[in-house]
């Protein structure tokens, strides 16, 4: 299970008051805690409505590579703004994300493999997110065969189904699983797959206990990443489990602390 951490993101007012402030110290101790709790990979979102957001993402993504090489997740709708972070960019980089709307990948494909990016290929388009698994495959079809046309390979591309929240559309839940399992199928090797987590429980109670149930049960299915909390130890545990229960990991009496 590959982890991008959610957590630098200026949707949440403490990330959002670092980035006015431009304070380096506390962006790159806060980045440094994910990676210390398990993150792989790091989404790099300055947050909506910034009317800086080239130049907020250019300070924010040179700021956390700073202190670290670990790939980074450059996360905005704004074409200038996703340049400005890919440009800046020398760690490994992931484009967070394209649809399968036609001007929006013939963007975006062409960034990633100017900067040699991977990208995440969100199913919708539109019309929005497709109602069953099917529409989803075939939406993710769509984006794996648009990429290569423009030379970036399957390989390079995480597919993401779409998590839609269970409090506002309870029948999406099973439909993401099976859509997670069919994209295994589209191409050998399977495409890699990723979901937003924390989606399902939007609005929610007990947001904790849904997300890491969630969780395992989309790594039941094959899920290959998912953008989270690493900070939420009991979700961590979660993963941990799963992946000495779908022996992907070698069971110790300690695997917790692995």
């Amino acid at each position: 299970m590959y982890v991008i951490s959610e957590r630098i993101n200026g949707l949440f007012v403490s990330v959002s008051k670092a980035i006015d402030r431009r304070d380096s110290k506390w962006v790159q101790e806060h980045a440094l805690r994910q990676l210390e709790c398990g993150a792989q990979a790091l989404d790099i979102n300055t947050g909506p409505g910034r009317e800086d957001g080239p130049a907020a993402m250019e300070w924010l993504v040179r700021t956390v590579q700073d202190v670290t090489d670990a790939p980074l997740c450059i996360d905005t709708p704004g074409i200038k703004t996703m340049t400005a972070g890919l440009s800046a960019a020398k760690n490994k980089v992931i484009i967070n994300s394209t649809t399968a709307e036609k001007a929006k990948m013939e963007r975006l494909f062409p960034l990633a493999r100017e900067h040699d990016a991977d990208v995440i290929c969100l199913c919708m388009d539109e019309r929005g997110v497709p109602n069953s698994a099917d529409a989803r495959a075939e939406m993710a079809m769509l984006m794996i065969t648009t990429a290569m046309e423009h030379e970036v390979m399957p390989d390079r591309l995480f597919l993401d189904p779409l998590v839609l929240p269970a409090k506002a559309g309870q029948d999406q839940g099973p439909k993401v699983i099976g859509a997670v399992r069919m994209f295994q199928t589209l191409n050998e090797p399977s495409p890699r797959t990723v979901v937003g987590l924390s989606n399902v429980s939007n609005g929610a109670k007990e947001r904790p206990l849904i997300n890491r149930t969630y969780l395992a049960m989309l790594m039941g299915a094959g899920l290959s990443a998912a953008i989270l909390d690493p900070e939420d130890r009991e979700l961590m545990s979660t993963i941990k489990t799963a992946q000495v229960l779908l022996n992907q990991k070698l069971y110790a009496d300690d695997f917790l602390r692995a």
